[in-house]
């Protein structure tokens, strides 16, 4: 049995052979809730208490679906889906998971909010479940590389950035260019891939120890105030991540 902690999910299909996949995956997923339309509801015997059959049109329930759950998981056609979606897009900060499983249950697809919203950690779970294979493009799953917006999230580093920041230095990550982590506190286990660290990732115990001029930005994971004069000098080029302390 799969665990879902602190995760709402939705399972919705529109078709007969959708609907036992979505059995199949529910079986796994013990807190997760049925979205079918009606005339599919009498094949849910077994998931009554978490069962939403509803009439009308799939598209009308999309909306109480990304207000409700934290990830959505649509057994119907990505262009299908992509279609239905557009209208509630807010940005990722905010947008729910959004997954899509095709017809033969080859392919499990994260859409949106793959590493804020955690859909592509939760495709991994259910392509095992399905027994397909994740498809992850998102850059930094891709090549196996840090994911700089989610690092030590699993243990509870908050992370200080602008948000350009994020967007530049998750391009020098995933470019190759040289990065400096630079790790002054907090639990070592942040790498979680059994891959080695990728090679443009240099590990420094101090910040004075890096040379700004050799590497293109900095992760600097730290408990130590930021002066304003050092975001304005490594502007575009900075992330401080802060763990909790005592960890």
């Amino acid at each position: 049995m799969t665990n879902t902690p602190d995760q709402k999910v939705a399972l919705l299909a529109i078709t007969k052979h959708g609907c036992e996949l979505v059995k199949k995956a529910a079986g796994e997923l013990p807190d997760a809730t049925i979205a079918v339309p009606i005339k599919f509801a009498e094949n849910f015997e077994d998931f009554k208490d978490r069962l939403h059959a509803y009439e009308g049109p799939s598209k009308a329930q999309v909306g109480t679906l990304f207000e409700q759950f934290d990830q959505i998981v649509f057994f119907v056609s990505l262009g299908a889906v992509v279609r239905l979606i557009a209208p509630h897009l807010k940005g990722k900060e905010v947008d729910p998971g959004v997954l899509v499983v095709d017809d033969a249950a080859q392919y499990v697809i994260p859409v949106l909010s793959g590493h804020v919203g955690g859909a592509n950690e939760f495709a991994e779970q259910l392509a095992t479940i399905l027994g397909g294979r994740a498809v992850l493009t998102t850059a930094s799953d891709a090549r196996k590389t840090i994911a700089v917006d989610i690092l030590g999230r699993e243990l509870g580093w908050k992370i200080e950035a602008p948000k350009w920041n994020l967007i530049r230095v998750s391009a020098h990550v995933v470019n190759d260019e040289p990065v400096a982590l630079v790790q002054e506190c907090g639990s070592k286990d942040w790498w979680k891939l059994k891959t080695p660290l990728p090679k443009n990732i240099h590990l420094f115990e101090r910040l004075e120890d890096v040379d700004l001029d050799a590497h293109k930005s900095v992760l600097w994971i730290t408990q130590k105030e930021v002066p304003q004069s050092m975001w304005d000098e490594m502007v575009e080029r900075l992330i401080v991540y802060r763990p909790p302390e005592g960890q």
